[in-house]
């Protein structure tokens, strides 16, 4: 969310092969730094087996052209990159990235943030990022919107009947449910968060054990059956063993 700055002259720096942090300033509300977890956590979850992919929110992106710290960096609230390593990093450097630039970005509007998400940002990361995807979400209005690169220009992503958005690069719908940005499968079905995945699995050992259960009352009452029948046949002299 920050923009470069201007330095006075001579402090430049060209930094080194190695660490470069973050510069982000804190996130607009508690609304932002929760959509922010449950995008990164969705997606973790979903791609727990994946490990050419790298997910991260409010964290700096470096991409100046002549490799400055200084001049050129950009902080998207939520941002994807495909066909990388899946290793922590304390910033996206692009010159130390084979020149990766994100795949997706989601920026998440406020009213400090807004023009510059849909004028500026949006401009950017369609001429210079060239990220294929760009969306934003207003966590307080719902706002949602969504662009793919066609031919060098954003066009806006048209929405199924539910209001989603299909994203091509992950291969799933973006959409808002219970005023929360979510991850949708192509059949419709829900990505689930870690805790929503725990409580189905609760859920669906509980109904497993129900049915142990009643298949154990129901052999119960069957042996009871037999037990009734086996002791009427005897009053008959009839041995129900050789029946």
């Amino acid at each position: 969310m920050s923009v470069a700055q201007e330095l006075e002259p001579g402090e430049d720096i060209i930094f080194p092969r190695g660490d470069i942090y973050s510069d982000e300033p804190p996130l607009e509300s508690d609304l932002h730094l929760r959509q922010i977890i449950l995008l990164l956590q969705c997606l973790e979850l979903w791609w727990q087996n994946r490990n050419d992919f790298y997910a991260a929110g409010n964290l700096t992106i470096y991409y100046s052209q002549r490799q400055l710290k200084s001049e050129e960096f950009r902080g998207p609230d939520f941002f994807i990159v495909l066909g990388c390593e899946k290793k922590p990093r304390k910033s996206w450097v692009i010159w130390q990235e084979d020149g990766k630039y994100p795949n997706i970005i989601v920026e998440l509007l406020s009213s400090s943030t807004k023009a510059t998400d849909k004028g500026l940002k949006k401009q950017i990361y369609q001429d210079i990022f060239r990220t294929p995807e760009y969306f934003w979400f207003d966590p307080n209005n719902l706002e949602f919107m969504g662009f793919h690169l066609v031919d060098a220009h954003y066009q806006p992503i048209e929405p199924n009947s539910q209001g989603w958005l299909w994203s091509q690069q992950l291969d799933l719908y973006l959409g808002v449910q219970d005023n929360q940005l979510r991850y949708f499968m192509a059949q419709g079905e829900l990505v689930p968060t870690p805790q929503e995945l725990a409580e189905q699995e609760k859920q669906r050992a509980e109904q497993e054990k129900q049915r142990a259960d009643e298949g154990k009352q129901l052999a119960e009452q069957e042996k009871q059956r037999a037990e009734r029948l086996a002791t009427k046949l005897r009053e008959l002299d009839i041995d129900p063993d050789i029946l």
